[in-house]
């Protein structure tokens, strides 16, 4: 397919199986903050980043943050907990682009499911703190006896200096980067800084709302997207951009990630860079 202007882009496409969703209502979870050297880590409960498709849990299916039914096989959800549980669905590091296919694919791919656990961080409406929910979340999931529904594991950072030397090993083990969860907290959902993450990048959401054409070796292609965030900020984000999206641009209104390294007076991101689609 050659795409140009007089493509229409509230079109659903579809790329060796692979299909854009229909946009749908966000769930209400809990979103982090960005950690910007201001808090006292003591406070915390520390876990890694997982580059993973978030995944919440209702008790009977597997929901996208914007409410789509994830099309997991039926033996992958068989003996879940009634109870909802809100975290990623993950392989391992450096492998987001094989676990989003999967997770996007139109017919259910039986086998490579197996490759995937259920990595859960959070019990949604569950009372006490996030240290004792965390302690009910791991007998929860002992009791369910399924080998790929885990629990993230939370640890304890003593000092500003051993958080980055912990992020500078899970960096340069391929991972994203922390997670910093205040352990006194109670349930919240919304973005708070209740939970936060810590990353060399910094990370923001924005949403589809035009296309510039391509030029060169990307004429009769998409030569980048532009999008508005949620501050309200437009730009134009071409950096990162893989040729088959180029070839088959995602409908007006699909959300993403990108990732940026600071801001310019005006508020535009400096150095954005695609990331990922943030509903798959």
């Amino acid at each position: 397919m050659r795409w140009n202007t007089a493509t229409n882009a509230l079109t659903l496409l579809a790329l060796a199986g692979i299909g854009w969703p229909v946009l749908g209502e966000p769930l209400t979870l809990l979103l982090a903050a960005t950690e910007e050297g201001q808090s006292d880590v003591k406070r915390y409960l520390v876990s890694e980043k997982l580059d993973g498709v978030r995944a919440f849990w209702d008790g009977q299916r597997l929901l996208t943050r914007n409410a789509h039914p994830i099309p997991a096989p039926d033996w992958f959800i068989a003996n879940f907990p009634k109870q909802a549980l809100d975290g990623e669905l993950w392989i391992g590091r450096r492998e987001f682009e094989r676990l989003s296919g999967l997770v996007r694919r139109q017919t259910v791919d039986d086998a490579a499911w197996r490759d995937v656990r259920y990595m859960v961080f959070e019990l949604p409406q569950a009372p006490g703190s996030f240290r004792q929910r965390v302690q009910s979340l791991q007998e929860l999931v002992n009791r369910s006896g399924v080998p790929w529904l885990q629990v993230v594991e939370q640890f304890e950072i003593a000092s500003r200096q051993a958080l980055e030397r912990k992020l500078d090993e899970v960096l340069h083990s391929g991972g994203e980067g922390l997670m910093l969860h205040r352990a006194d907290a109670a349930y919240v959902t919304g973005r708070s800084d209740v939970l936060l993450k810590v990353k060399r990048w910094r990370d923001a959401e924005a949403t589809v709302v035009g296309y510039q054409p391509g030029q060169g070796r990307y004429l009769g292609m998409l030569g980048a997207l532009r999008v508005r965030t949620t501050d309200g900020v437009e730009f134009m984000l071409g950096t990162g951009l893989s040729d088959a999206v180029r070839r088959n641009p995602p409908p007006l209104g699909s959300q993403l990630v990108f990732r940026y390294r600071d801001l310019t007076a005006r508020g535009r991101p400096r150095f954005a860079s695609f990331h990922r689609w943030l509903d798959l």
